[in-house]
């Protein structure tokens, strides 16, 4: 299994990818839509040269007391074609962007998703950081790891995804 950044060959796999992963289209446009911004970045897994996996991270921001000098980003979307789900691909995609971001400068990263699964990478619930998530969302599913210790130490403030998200 090769883990690598996304590259403009990578595209039309990428999306589909997406869309078989979510049996829908609007995380596969949400790709095409983040692709190319500001501290944007994607990483593909690729086994017996085919693009089993995506995983996508794009800046996000803090309404409130902290934030401004802080590089926050997101995970999502991330996908595995269904046929290679439940192999550990997920797994190798999120230690691999963690790096990434670490590399990146980021100082910590938020996910929506299964507080089960994320608390395995160090996520924790965002609101124990004083910090919620802009969308309506169960607080147990909005979680946030921090990447340098102490970064979101006495903040507090709302969390704003970028606005190509509002339509997925």
């Amino acid at each position: 299994m090769e883990i690598r950044p996304e590259t403009p060959p990578d595209i039309a796999a990428v999306r589909q990818v997406n869309m078989a992963a979510f049996q829908r289209e609007n995380e596969a446009n949400l790709v095409d839509r983040l692709r190319g911004g500001t501290a944007t970045f994607a990483l593909v897994a690729v086994q017996s040269q085919q693009i089993v996996g995506h995983i996508c991270f794009s800046p996000v921001s803090i309404l409130g007391e902290q934030g401004e000098n802080l590089l926050l980003l997101g995970l999502a979307p991330i996908a595995v074609l269904p046929e290679y789900q439940r192999q550990g691909i997920g797994t190798l995609l999120i230690q691999h962007g963690l790096k990434a971001c670490v590399e990146f400068g980021c100082q910590a990263v938020v996910v929506l998703g299964d507080p089960q699964y994320y608390m395995r990478f160090g996520f924790i619930p965002a609101i124990q950081k004083g910090l919620k998530c802009q969308y309506d969302v169960p607080e147990e599913a909005f979680m946030i790891l921090e990447l340098v210790g102490g970064a979101l130490t006495g903040g507090s403030g709302t969390i704003q995804y970028r606005p190509e998200f509002m339509n997925v």
